[in-house]
């Protein structure tokens, strides 16, 4: 009898010797479950040419972010109302490892691109397009709500860092007071011609800087971007603790008013505010 229990209890360990392995062989497996070449990406239209896209990953055991030009999302499908016609290519950037021939030492992370033709915006835009960009996207210019001299109005000041809700109260009232910036009585231009596109004037006759600007997912954040600047640059330039030098909360925004902040603008360790109304 106690031979065969210890043979019994030998056999058990065998079994779970070797089960134990499984999770590991497993693991292995899901890093290589896919061919980069045979990724399955796909854009379905709601219309014939329509802005209205559903943006589909089809690989399973893939994961990875779309990156679709206006916004990046980790999900293997989005829904986009996409802001603008032309021809356009998203990227799906897997973050799943393949090691071609199981060999760790050539850990890859790839990527794949699809185009789409857009000809028409038959799909209405989140309402901050229209308040930016102008009631029927036709464009829009925004310049600062006083100056170019020192007015003594709030237009472009130091305000309380991190603290969104005091936005409006003026450490110290920069443009107002004394010291507007260089660009003071420049011009920003907002438009969809075939992208999110900007442009910065740093005064009435300067030659125009071309750049791009995102909103965040929940229109609550503005980033230029592309080489160009916002209006009063010299008080957002650069990064500090980690604060993005393109990226504004914007606390205002109607069809007569812009209002951004940065918690924490270089140089200062303070926020910083600014105040734009379009051009007359």
């Amino acid at each position: 009898m106690k031979l065969k229990n210890i043979a019994a209890t030998f056999l058990m360990a065998i079994v779970l010797m070797f089960s134990s392995c499984d999770p590991i062989e497993d693991r292995d497996m899901l890093a290589n479950s896919f061919d980069p070449e045979n990724i399955e990406l796909e854009v379905v239209q709601s219309t014939s040419g329509g802005n209205g896209l559903s943006l589909r990953m089809n690989t399973e055991g893939v994961t990875g972010y779309w990156d679709y030009i206006i916004n990046k999302t980790s999900s293997d499908r989005v829904e986009v109302i996409f802001p603008f016609t032309g021809t356009h290519t998203f990227t799906y950037h897997v973050t799943t490892p393949y090691m071609p021939n199981n060999d760790p030492g050539t850990t890859e992370f790839i990527e794949k691109e699809i185009s789409v033709d857009i000809t028409q915006l038959d799909q209405p835009l989140p309402d901050a397009y229209y308040k930016l960009i102008g009631e029927n996207l036709e464009g829009k210019t925004w310049v600062f709500d006083g100056g170019p001299e020192p007015d003594g109005r709030l237009w472009y000041f130091m305000s309380e860092n991190d603290k969104p809700e005091a936005h409006m109260n003026p450490w110290w009232n920069a443009a107002g007071d004394c010291c507007p910036p260089p660009d003071a009585a420049g011009r920003m231009v907002f438009d969809l011609a075939g992208g999110a596109n900007y442009t910065y004037y740093s005064g009435p006759d300067a030659e125009p800087v071309h750049g791009n600007f995102v909103f965040n997912a929940d229109y609550t954040a503005l980033t230029i971007a592309g080489g160009a600047k916002i209006l009063g640059h010299i008080a957002q330039d650069g990064k500090q603790n980690g604060t993005d030098d393109g990226k504004l909360q914007i606390m205002t925004l109607t069809e007569d008013k812009l209002v951004l902040y940065n918690p924490l603008s270089k140089g200062y360790n303070t926020g910083w505010t600014w105040v734009f109304v379009p051009a007359e």
